[in-house]
């Protein structure tokens, strides 16, 4: 009996340690999928090690710079959670007019989100990283967030499964109601369905199908990248003449002070230099390519390092409208020589020039 017992053990002690590499190895995998992700979209600006002044971008960024992600007692004051509301955010525009901004709300708008660009699960890697450049390490449970997400999508199927029900019977009893009345009166009665007698039903149904889409895409996005398959369509980028000064100005500071565009393209030689220099987009550029750009860019070059920034049809046009008026002439404008190797590596918005002014180009003339 002895030794089947000791049999027992060895054989639940081989399966812990098998469990335990699993488990090793999910982790170290997801630890190079961190730095991976962090050294293509953050090592430019943050650094390879997280400190000030080492990534190509820094020193050409507007102020706020980046803060110093190797700095221990700083960043523990910073939770997990916190950390990933920034990364993962709504853009704000923090200029004069714009929006409300809160005290948990992050103001700086040269730290673009990701929120449109990485799944949940790679951010959180991503974050992972970043805690070990200050010595920390990640305390948010990804694999239980994940699984509340599931039993979160299940529970919204099952309300809304229910709640559809409900509304079918209701409606159903509407018909037959109606149906008996028109029996009573005659078929050359105009007899209707009464919707009033499942409008509630209705209601419940279509606030339980909502939930449950909200559900179900927190779910793929965990694991799947937001603007995965996302096509843009062609967008009407037509203007009144009195209106089009107008919307470019807001463009322009939608450029600076909401999408903080700055940080990663200069301007006149003031600004950023992980993407080329802008000067003469107007020139160089399509107005639908830059909307579409703008809207998605992985869609249109997978590894880009440009973010999608989460504008919407209103914003990417004023944006395109202020780009249109980037005419420098080229003796003005800074040379491919004076960008960054890395900047001139990078695809963004980097369409074959024309020399053309910025207008919509005949369908299917972009790439």
């Amino acid at each position: 009996m002895k030794s089947v017992r000791l049999h027992v053990i060895g054989a639940v002690a081989g399966l812990v340690g098998i469990g335990a590499l699993v488990l090793a190895g999910c982790a170290s995998e997801q630890e190079q999928k961190g730095q991976e992700l962090y050294n293509h979209y953050c090592s430019h600006c943050h650094g390879e090690n997280g400190k000030q002044d080492v990534g190509f971008n820094w020193s050409s960024m507007p102020d706020p710079r980046p803060k110093d992600l190797s700095n221990g007692p700083e960043m523990s004051t910073w939770s997990d959670q916190e950390l990933f509301n920034v990364v993962s955010r709504d853009m704000l525009d923090v200029g004069d007019d714009g929006d409300e901004i809160g005290d948990d709300d992050f103001e700086v708008p040269t730290m673009p989100t990701f929120k449109y660009t990485l799944s949940e699960d790679e951010i959180w890697a991503i974050l992972g990283h970043v805690r070990k450049l200050h010595g920390m390490e990640l305390q948010f449970n990804i694999e239980e967030r994940r699984q509340q997400l599931e039993e979160a999508a299940t529970t919204a199927q099952a309300k809304f499964d229910e709640a559809n029900q409900a509304y079918e019977e209701a409606e159903e009893k509407a018909n037959e109601e109606a149906e008996r009345k028109m029996e009573e009166l005659g078929e050359d009665a105009d007899v209707e369905v009464d919707e009033s007698l499942y409008a509630d039903e209705e209601a419940a149904m279509t606030e339980a199908k909502e939930a449950l889409d909200v559900a179900q895409a927190m779910l793929k996005n965990f694991s799947t990248r937001p603007g995965k398959g996302l096509s843009i369509p062609r967008p009407d980028l037509t203007v009144e003449p009195e209106q089009a000064a107008e919307l470019a100005e807001y463009g322009g500071k939608l450029y600076v002070d909401k999408y903080g565009c700055d940080g990663c393209h200069s301007i006149g030689g003031e600004g950023g230099k992980v993407g080329p220099a802008l000067d003469r987009a107007g020139f160089r550029l399509n107005g639908t390519w830059i909307y579409r750009w703008l809207k998605n860019p992985q869609a249109m070059k997978k590894d880009t390092r440009m973010p999608a920034l989460g504008l919407d049809d209103g914003d990417a046009k004023a944006v395109t409208m202020y780009l249109g008026t980037l005419n420098a002439s080229k003796d003005t404008s800074p040379t491919d020589e004076s960008m960054n190797e890395s900047a001139a590596d990078e695809p963004a918005m980097d369409e074959p020039a024309t020399d053309e002014p910025l207008t919509d180009a005949p369908e299917g003339a972009e790439s």
